[in-house]
């Protein structure tokens, strides 16, 4: 590991961040494992490789996503704001970083573009991977039809109901769709059944993880597929305002577009970082908040927070969010919450439903559900702050995928 007194970390040579992380994979799978690391070590050192990803970032996907001021946002929150104790006018800035204008409209897009090249490089012809809100499923089904590669997509039976969109989306694109009725039948069966696929077909597959979770070395990897975002920001806010931001923020689930947006400010000291659950229908009741609600366990490859009982059997998550349904957070955020680097709260499915709509008729976007916990984060702090600080929260998918779960929360027929 890297000095402690630095947050952008590297996972040792074991792949664990401090007591979490790891590869806790069968023996079928760690030649494989293995195989992965040496690939990513070596691409990461070739320029072609570098050349290739962000050619494609740039002309497929649409990079630079903008970022963009919310001034009706920023306005409407400073209107319910109290004044401080001096008299001093409240509410800070917020600014989005909007990768739900990337193409297939998350985030997502970013790191399967990152390694469906390693897959390639690696000789692999069949593409595996896991989705929840199908965000994941769209876009590695998008980088199979663009390279001429078969692939399956693993998604709770639960999930398909409910993202109807999405996995129409994925069969469009050539992808086939396997329902998972197992479990809760939602994204930890998928992964479930993603691993079954890969430890019978270690030959000729590829898994493409859609999270900063997982066997080393994907939560690396992931990660440093998904810090184009940060870069970009900094960039972007240091252009257009001369600073540095004062608080990012993100929703969480497994934690790839958080980690992407806070890896490259972590050794900014000034820069804080407030990561976002989803805390259901109440951290006393079903949520998916495991690093509120859990404690460190095993699973799908890796040591991290877990929602499981005493005997260490996995709890049931809950979110009005396919994409943030999950018992489990990336190892690299367990780290940064016991080292105190990134704070963490919870948001409810009634405060993200409100912030959905409060996003709709202030800037006429419409969010993903996975974001709109962010935004109600932003809602309740950026009344407190300063009238010249900045908050610049990633907006890491668009809503298509989410308005007849909405409509259905809120008794609306359509």
């Amino acid at each position: 590991m890297n000095a402690p007194n630095s947050f952008r970390a590297q996972p040792d040579e074991r792949g664990h961040f401090g007591p979490y992380g790891g590869r806790y994979v069968s023996e079928t799978l760690m030649p494989l494992i293995l195989d992965l690391e040496r690939e990513y070590r070596a691409a990461k050192q070739d320029p072609a490789f570098a050349a290739q990803f962000g050619d494609l970032l740039e002309h497929y996907v649409g990079r630079p996503s903008p970022l963009y001021y919310a001034e009706r946002l920023t306005d409407t929150l400073r209107d319910s704001a109290p004044d401080g104790q001096d008299g001093e006018k409240r509410g800070a800035q917020v600014w989005f970083k909007r990768d739900e204008l990337n193409h297939t409209g998350a985030h997502k897009i970013n790191n399967c573009i990152g390694q469906i090249l390693l897959a390639i490089r690696m000789g692999k012809t069949r593409i595996i991977a896991e989705t929840g809100a199908g965000q994941h499923g769209v876009a590695t089904a998008t980088v199979c039809a663009r390279f001429g590669l078969p692939c399956v997509i693993y998604m709770g039976a639960k999930d398909v109901e409910r993202q109807q969109p999405n996995v129409f989306r994925m069969k469009l694109l050539g992808a086939e769709v396997r329902a998972v009725e197992s479990g809760a039948r939602t994204l930890k069966d998928a992964m479930n059944e993603a691993l079954r696929d890969w430890v019978a077909n270690v030959h000729d597959t590829f898994y493409i993880i859609g999270t900063a979770a997982g066997p080393h070395p994907y939560p690396e990897l992931v990660r440093d597929f998904q810090s184009v975002i940060g870069r970009e920001a900094r960039a972007q806010l240091l252009d257009r305002t001369g600073r540095l931001p004062d608080l990012l923020v993100a929703a969480i689930g497994g934690g790839s577009n958080a980690i992407g947006l806070f890896h490259p400010f972590l050794d900014d000291v000034d820069v804080k970082m407030l990561g976002v659950e989803a805390a259901g229908e109440g951290l006393e009741a079903k949520h998916a908040a495991s690093l509120a609600g859990g404690f460190p366990g095993v699973l799908h490859g890796n040591k991290t927070y877990l929602l499981q009982d005493d005997d260490g059997q996995i709890a049931e998550a809950h979110s009005i969010s396919a994409g943030l349904d999950y018992p489990g957070i990336g190892p690299e955020h367990a780290w940064l919450k016991d080292g105190g680097r990134v704070e963490y709260t919870a948001v409810t499915d009634r405060e993200a439903l409100d912030a959905f709509q409060l996003l709709c008729r202030t800037e006429g976007i419409i969010p993903a559900l996975e974001p709109s916990h962010a935004i109600a984060a932003v809602a309740r702090i950026a009344k407190d702050m300063p009238r010249d600080a900045i908050i610049v929260a990633n907006l890491c998918g668009r809503g298509d995928k989410d308005i007849f779960t909405v409509a259905e929360a809120l008794g609306v027929q359509i």
